[in-house]
């Protein structure tokens, strides 16, 4: 009987994608933190809030090349003003303005004592060595920034779990912030399983297949400028057991590819289990990466090891990537939450599945509608769309999806 409670990933005890998403925010918990310089801060996430100790600007400055001005009255054009000097941005000069006199000012030079409003260069005419002329009508406290208009101090700044984005840096840099309190990043092991995985051409012809999963997972943490290490290991429980004996005392995260499902050499999963880790789940309804296995092992001194195992096939582990490893890795920097779904148009039918699917989709917008459209070529094997892909959708299970439909999804690079 072919019905949708019969079909392959139908099976019963699996739970759902949102259900292996809260199961992670639920039973990881953050990794200490550390201070660090600011410069070398990017995309970390801060562990403490920050506040500025000083005004922005510290002192009132010129917004543009002109001059400054002390006027008792409105200034109309033909009026004229003394020039008793000149201040350059970063000199510190001592001057006090007295009515009718005027200084020459360049931007974000100190404004002088007694300043009413600055005159841009461009309306101001000179007429000698000591003397200017405003050609046009002049407002007070004109291209002035004055003291604390941008922050003051005391002003929370970031707040803790806050990114530290590039502009994020340059903001805390101009409050003189020099270091942070940061959540340390996860030391990360990377396993590559399979005895089938080639090294030469030569291996190609006997039957291997080239590794597209160390590259994409290496590629995939260098795009966020994180540091891993690579392990490959043959489909012996041994060698299984050796491996993970070594990593699970020096590192936060163990990630595997393969090994995870029921088959003869399917080892990751009863040795993960042998050697102490707990299971906090196995098998997710979705498609593809239906296996993916996830487990923590609380060593002596209380820190914890986890180790999440991703299915074998390239789609999968892209998959498990982008939805499951960066989840992972944000709530061990203290980022408890579910990854930032955006809603779509669907620009066509899709048929229903048993199990919710991810599909490698080309995101536009059409009239500032924004549509996503599937790719051909998405079995688990095939990685050859995602030159095209610049998103993952969620397609729900059991549901025959129209034209129009909304669907939810994630922004691939």
């Amino acid at each position: 009987m072919n019905t949708i409670s019969s079909r392959c990933g139908a099976e019963h005890g699996l739970i759902s994608v949102d259900q292996a998403l809260d199961r992670i925010l639920q039973h990881v918990q953050p990794l200490d933190t550390e201070k660090l310089e600011l410069q070398n801060a990017l995309n970390r996430y801060l562990a403490e809030n920050i506040y500025s100790s000083i005004n922005l600007p510290l002192f009132s400055q010129s917004a543009v090349d002109g001059y400054a001005i002390c006027a008792k009255k409105a200034i109309e054009p033909e009026s004229e003003f003394q020039l008793i000097g000149e201040i350059r941005a970063g000199q510190q000069v001592e001057v006090q303005l007295q009515a009718e006199q005027a200084v020459r000012i360049f931007t974000g030079a100190k404004i002088p004592s007694g300043t009413t409003t600055v005159a841009r260069q461009e309306i101001v005419e000179l007429i000698n060595s000591s003397r200017i002329k405003i050609i046009e009508n002049l407002k007070a406290n004109i291209d002035i920034r004055d003291v604390g208009e941008e922050i003051v101090a005391g002003q929370l700044l970031a707040n803790e779990g806050q990114q530290l984005s590039v502009g994020v840096i340059a903001s805390l840099s101009m409050a003189g912030i020099n270091t942070v309190e940061v959540f340390q990043y996860p030391k990360v092991a990377i396993v590559i399983s399979g005895d089938e995985v080639a090294e030469s051409v030569e291996d190609f012809a006997a039957g291997k297949i080239f590794d597209a999963n160390g590259p994409l997972i290496k590629a995939w943490f260098q795009q966020a400028g994180q540091q891993v290490e690579i392990f490959h290991i043959a489909d012996t429980k041994e060698a299984v057991q050796a491996l993970i004996q070594k990593l699970l005392s020096s590192y936060d995260l163990i990630l595997t590819t393969g090994g995870v499902s029921v088959g003869d050499y399917d080892f990751i999963r009863p040795v993960a289990l042998e050697s102490g880790f707990e299971q906090i789940f196995w098998k997710v309804k979705q498609k593809p990466g239906k296996p993916i296995f996830f487990a923590y092992l609380q060593r002596n001194d209380k820190s914890a090891c986890y180790l999440l195992g991703l299915p074998g096939n390239p789609a999968a582990v892209y998959v498990g990537m982008q939805v499951y490893t960066s989840t992972l890795l944000n709530v061990l920097q203290g980022q408890k939450n579910q990854p930032s779904w955006f809603n779509a148009v669907l620009s066509h039918d899709l048929k229903m599945d048993a199990r919710e699917r991810f599909l490698r989709m080309y995101a536009s917008f059409d009239d500032s509608v924004l549509t996503v459209k599937s790719l051909s070529r998405q079995q688990s094997h095939m990685l050859s769309n995602l030159m095209q892909a610049n998103c993952l959708v969620r397609v729900p299970a059991e549901r025959n999806l129209s034209q129009g439909d909304m669907v939810q999804g994630l922004f691939i690079q």
